[in-house]
């Protein structure tokens, strides 16, 4: 199954007698929530989907976006429509970090199909896609989480994923070396990850991702193998969603740590490498 779908080929399937059920994931780090610019405009037939508040429990020690209470994440679901027998399609209104974390969810939890429009709302309006600011009310879905589907690292895993194979920390390469901080209380790396920003995913000055073969090139210079054990991080797992979407169309599987350095860094116990090197 492709982990992605084009604009075209999604007006294509929102035609059918049945279409995917489609949701709206627009958010902003540290910006307000995204329901006001989904109630002026949104893909027809999209259902709105907070990200902090139905794909996310509250920050903690675990990290600040940690993984929703199954049973919440459930009713979100059902609300929205989401049914095991039809597909889905996830999109955001920027790079794709907050709808790589439904896809991800979705993903992981047990969902067979799930894709992630690419481009998200800007790669719909510059096909020609009309927006409508009708809110839809779906029937309830009868979607049930399995979690298990895609494979999850704690923050021990992801030590030793460093050791052992690569762990991919997706932040910006300036955070990665130390330099700045603007969120979390250590500034720095898990020690043995190799910086991979997840902004090089896309097609420079767009918001599309970068071809599968372009990808995959990007990931063997970063040391990606073929029988490679591959973690990815980033601050709070929302951003390394994105990553393993775009492993995942390079046809590379990786795990997820989703409480990343959120989590790593809040433990005062565990190490932080600094600089241009794994360390």
């Amino acid at each position: 199954m492709n982990a992605i779908i084009t604009a075209t080929e999604l007006a294509s399937e929102l035609a059918r007698p049945t279409p995917p059920v489609l949701l709206d994931v627009r958010y902003q780090l540290g910006g307000p929530p995204g329901r006001p610019e989904y109630a002026a405009g949104h893909v027809p037939g999209a259902v709105y989907v907070d990200l902090d508040s139905e794909l996310a429990s509250p920050p903690g020690p675990a990290g600040r976006h940690p993984l929703p209470d199954l049973d919440a994440f459930a009713e979100a679901m059902r609300a929205a429509g989401v049914r095991a027998d039809r597909p889905v399609v996830v999109y955001d209104g920027g790079q794709g970090w907050a709808a790589a974390r439904a896809w991800w969810l979705l993903r992981w939890t047990g969902h067979p199909e799930v894709r992630v429009l690419d481009g998200g709302l800007a790669a719909w309006q510059a096909s020609g896609g009309v927006l409508s600011t009708e809110q839809p009310a779906p029937p309830a879905g009868d979607f049930t989480p399995l979690p298990g589907a895609l494979p999850l690292l704690t923050a021990d895993d992801a030590a030793g994923v460093a050791r052992r194979g690569i762990l991919l920390d997706a932040r910006a390469a300036e955070r990665y070396r130390g330099e700045v901080e603007p969120i979390d209380r250590v500034a720095g790396h898990i020690p043995g990850a190799v910086s991979a920003p997840t902004t090089e995913n896309v097609v420079e000055g767009d918001t599309v991702l970068r071809d599968a073969a372009d990808l995959a090139k990007r990931f063997a210079s970063l040391g990606v193998t073929a029988d490679a054990e591959v973690g990815v991080y980033c601050g709070s797992g929302v951003s390394a969603a994105h990553q393993v979407l775009a492993l995942a169309v390079a046809g590379i599987p990786a795990a997820l740590y989703v409480g990343s350095w959120s989590e790593w860094s809040a433990d005062s116990s565990r190490p932080v490498a600094t600089g241009p090197q794994p360390g």
